[in-house]
């Protein structure tokens, strides 16, 4: 997986992209046509150290308003007067973690997909320079840690459960440094995947 240069990442989330024609690419329950669905966004920041590529994750704390002690992508929903979701991801990650959008390569888009919160997230893929200095917003973000891509892509290292009386699912990752990886951020990084085909 060291020869996965950003132009194939790049590459592949473009032809993901163009050829998709759905207003968003999973959701978490039923979609009522006339829920106003809320902006989001979220960076699934990748870096490459120690000879591999990695996901960079964050764990919230347990004084934010929602998904408490949960592992997530640095992200929030978007400002007024932000038009693109980049702007978005870029903002929040350097709001909970101190990224500077300069030191972001944005690679593309993944698929969008909706939250049982009603929010309609993108989630942008953007390479960050390793070692970094990063700042936690201490009220949102208790650890930032890395997974490598190739743990991520072994199918033995996660169960996907199928959810009843419906066609969605839920998937989890067993622990990986003490961190337990599920739910939507556990889907975008399988949609990653599948979309870099390291996954079918």
């Amino acid at each position: 997986m060291s020869e996965i240069t950003h132009e194939y990442i790049s590459q592949k989330l473009m032809e993901a992209q163009s050829g998709s024609t759905a207003l968003y690419e999973y959701a978490e329950m039923a979609v009522d046509p006339d829920t106003r669905l809320k902006c989001a966004a979220v960076l699934v920041p990748l870096t490459y150290y120690m000879n591999e590529w990695h996901i960079l994750f964050t764990r919230r704390t347990d004084r934010v308003e929602s998904h408490k002690g949960q592992v997530s992508f640095p992200g929030g929903a978007c400002d007024e007067g932000e038009t693109a979701p980049e702007q978005t991801a870029l903002r929040e990650a350097e709001e909970e973690i101190g990224i500077v959008p300069a030191d972001v390569q944005i690679l593309g888009r993944l698929g969008r997909m909706v939250t049982v919160s009603n929010f309609q997230v993108s989630p942008i893929v953007g390479v960050i320079p390793w070692p970094y200095v990063f700042r936690m917003a201490g009220v949102e973000v208790a650890r930032i840690f890395t997974i490598p891509l190739l743990w991520l892509a072994n199918k033995n290292n996660y169960w996907e459960f199928p959810l009843r009386e419906s066609d969605r699912s839920l998937i989890a990752y067993h622990p990986y440094d003490g961190e337990l990886l599920w739910g939507a951020t556990a889907r975008m990084t399988v949609n990653f995947l599948k979309t870099l085909e390291f996954l079918k």
